[in-house]
């Protein structure tokens, strides 16, 4: 498979994992759970979120729409190289915030462990 292959599947892993996101308040009842902490937390927590969500949206778009410029040019590279860290790092800080052993956080490693895997993959 080719580049292109892994660009597009990059693409649709980033855009699944920003509607992933537009779940949460759903998927963790944050409507209720987040009045249980201070208003500037309840705040910086949704704030995060949408500023993700809106970053995997860009990654999705630029995977998507700018493959050229990802695979043949210098700040193609370094974004592939950003991008695939930024999955390194999520999934390095899974272990280090989510150390409770569920079947939840084993599936979620799985997917973060693929991420980094489409995302490697490019740069290879």
């Amino acid at each position: 498979m080719d580049n292109h292959f892994w660009l597009y599947a990059c693409g649709i892993y980033n855009f699944a994992i920003a509607i992933f996101h537009i779940a949460f308040w759903k998927i963790f009842r944050w409507p209720e759970d987040l009045k249980k902490t201070t208003p500037a937390n309840r705040a910086i927590i949704q704030i995060l979120n949408i500023r993700l969500i809106y970053i995997f949206l860009l990654m999705a778009v630029l995977y998507f729409f700018f493959q050229e410029e990802l695979l043949n040019s210098r700040i193609g590279t370094i974004l592939l190289i950003g991008f695939a860290g930024f999955w390194i790092g999520r999934t390095i800080e899974q272990f280090i915030f989510l150390r409770g052993k569920s079947k939840m956080v084993t599936i979620l490693t799985v997917i973060l462990f693929t991420g980094i895997v489409i995302h490697v993959i490019p740069l290879l």
